[in-house]
């Protein structure tokens, strides 16, 4: 999220704080409701909540996560300051195995202030793709993010805002990419990329199309359903109200060179649900029911958290279960 928000906040709430849990090397996992005031309220639109958990730690480096991925019992976060946590979560609520380690060889494009990285995607047991603001950049890491197999800086993103270039970026299982950007224009339509091969190396020219989110709404990341669809999340700000999130779903057989998208809304989450800057979502199975994890970016302020929730979709992330692109 812009930082001038994050600093504004501090100023007003300056006296919030967290009590972080013991054991510098660990990370402690605290279950919320999704609803403080009615724990037994778990269903918001078409969101089922499951689980979720307040992450603290006290480890170097720890927080700001902008981008998340579930794979059975491993999870991996991004973070805007160039670094990844990844642990293991067997149990519900328990976390070990954890892992934290910095983005290595970044170029000159994406040194200092400008590797804010904040999106996200992976291949099926392979290599890694990040995204970063300010430079509008693309790399690809090994699996293991160790080492830098490819960087580009696409032609087609030189023009997008510097701290609202590409928050949101999906692998399709196809192997295109989708790539969002966060800043959007007056009518709040928000620029798009479709590129047909890996957007860290390729030369050729993406399909250039338009995403309309739910009104008052930035996409802040997405992900491949099971039936090919997109889900997208988002996530506003206001001054009175806090933060707001919407998950909303989007068929990508729709984008065409010029097309303006909107997706279909799912669910809208805000206050006084127990949520904060959500800008990180994965997809797993689960038996026959689709789960969506979400993250929240807690910018490394004490008056914010990184919050792990955990959601069914109802309808299973499926075209019998859910109609297709429309107005939100």
């Amino acid at each position: 999220m812009k930082k001038a928000v994050a600093a504004l906040l501090l100023c007003l709430l300056s006296s919030a704080s967290v009590h972080l849990g013991a054991g510098g090397a660990r990370i402690v996992a605290t279950p919320i409701a999704i609803d403080p005031a009615d724990p037994a309220h778990r269903q918001i639109g078409r969101l089922r909540y499951l689980a979720g958990w307040h992450l603290q730690s006290r480890l170097a480096g720890y927080g700001g996560y902008s981008a998340l991925a579930v794979k059975g019992d491993d999870v991996l976060m991004l973070s805007d300051s160039a670094a990844w946590l990844r642990f293991r979560m067997a149990t519900p609520g328990t976390i070990d195995r954890v892992r934290l380690g910095k983005l290595p060889g970044l170029p000159a494009f994406v040194v200092g202030r400008n590797n804010d990285a904040e999106s996200m995607a992976l291949a099926p047991d392979g290599d890694i793709w990040i995204g970063f603001e300010y430079q509008n950049a693309i790399m690809r890491y090994s699996a293991d993010l160790r080492r830098v197999v490819s960087a580009n800086a696409p032609e087609a993103m030189r023009d997008w805002p510097q701290n609202q270039g590409p928050e949101a970026m999906v692998r399709l299982r196809d192997g295109r990419f989708l790539i969002f950007c966060e800043g959007g224009d007056a009518g709040g339509d928000h620029p798009a990329l479709l590129f047909g091969d890996d957007p860290s190396s390729t030369n050729s020219p993406p399909t250039s199309f338009r995403y309309r989110p739910p009104r008052g709404y930035a996409p802040t990341d997405a992900a491949q359903l099971p039936d090919g669809r997109l889900v997208i999340l988002h996530r506003r700000f206001g001054m009175f109200d806090g933060f707001g999130a919407a998950v909303a779903i989007l068929d990508p057989a729709g984008i065409r060179p010029g097309v303006a998208l909107a997706g279909q809304l799912v669910a809208e989450l805000r206050p006084p649900l127990n949520i904060d800057n959500m800008e990180g979502i994965s997809v797993t199975r689960e038996a026959d029911r689709t789960i969506l994890w979400l993250v929240s970016d807690d910018n490394k302020l004490p008056i914010q958290r990184t919050l792990l929730l955990k959601f069914e979709l109802l309808g299973g992330g499926t075209a019998n279960g859910a109609a297709g692109s429309g107005s939100p």
